[in-house]
């Protein structure tokens, strides 16, 4: 099972052991490992928030899955681009476009879902890492799509990734949708 992963660096001991309480102490949150390193980097893996089984449960839906997730799409990239892409792997079943959950539309990921696993394998081995409208995407195994998790997560609505980003990425609507927001309140105050 490929794990996701969260990387910490350049912090000592202690504010690695105080990072990790802090991002880690909720319950929603599960350790899969770490790589126990003490040189002031340290490496935590984690499982879908929404995942409501057990990792064992988990990892077997992901070994006989034919869904993929892709992450870094721009926002407007369409879901014929994503057809038209995935489908030289193999018969793509169906497109699924993540969509920002109060304005409904496409917050930079998707759900693809292919018929068999040969094609979905061909797909993790030959797309992960390219370019689709000059963004490098990433995929993923993914436990197979359910209703409901086409929306972002965040509370703005879009990608939590995408909440508090302070570098302006164009394909991804500008700056994060908190720095914008921050930043339209100090405008509104400058013009009193």
């Amino acid at each position: 099972m490929r794990e996701r992963g969260l990387f910490i660096g350049g912090k000592n001991e202690l504010t690695l052991n105080q990072t990790s309480q802090n991002l880690f102490s909720s319950e929603k949150h599960f350790f899969l490992g770490s790589m126990g390193s003490r040189r002031g980097y340290e490496h935590f893996s984690y499982r879908d928030q929404q995942f409501k089984g057990s990792r064992t449960e988990l990892e077997k839906l992901l070994q006989k899955s034919c869904t993929l997730y892709i992450g870094n799409l721009s926002f407007y990239t369409t879901d014929l681009q994503i057809y038209e892409l995935f489908s030289k792997c193999g018969d793509v079943k169906r497109v699924i476009v993540g969509l920002d959950r109060f304005k409904k539309t496409p917050c930079g990921f998707c759900f693809v879902e292919y018929y068999t696993r040969e094609d979905a394998e061909n797909a993790m081995r030959y797309v992960n890492g390219t370019k689709l409208d000059d963004r490098i995407i990433r995929t993923d195994w993914d436990a197979g799509f359910v209703e409901g998790r086409q929306y972002g997560r965040g509370r703005t609505g879009g990608q939590v990734r995408d909440e508090y980003r302070t570098d302006y990425d164009v394909g991804r609507g500008g700056y994060g949708k908190i720095v914008q927001q921050k930043m339209g309140s100090t405008e509104a105050l400058t013009e009193m």
